[in-house]
């Protein structure tokens, strides 16, 4: 997650106006507003004073890399145009499918 996407969750998760947020670190809106946007690429020091300004905790960890994505990219640039087609449509009617299952049993 980017660092304007964890600023946005923490203080809307708070329930803070971008004015609150920027009272409480002693700045502008303005600034909060930008960091928000993405116009400006704060330090992760200034993103966990935020995230805590908020109310929260900003953990940072590793994990092991997660390449499911790229590898589905990489298995469908295999197919024909026709077997991505074919994909889609099953995938389609698996949604739709599931979707008239979940109706069914709520009702």
């Amino acid at each position: 997650m980017a660092a304007a996407q964890v600023i946005r969750e923490a203080r809307k998760r708070a329930g803070l106006t971008q004015a609150e947020l920027a009272a409480r670190v002693g700045t502008t809106q303005s600034v909060i507003a930008r960091l928000e946007r993405g116009s400006t690429a704060p330090s992760l020091e200034r993103v966990r004073h935020l995230v805590e300004a908020a109310g929260f905790e900003l953990r940072v960890g590793v994990a092991p890399r997660d390449d499911g994505d790229w590898a589905a990219v990489t298995r469908n640039l295999t197919l024909t145009p026709e077997q991505r087609w074919d994909n889609a449509v099953a995938a389609a009617r698996f949604v739709i499918a599931g979707r008239a299952a979940a109706r069914a049993r709520s009702s």
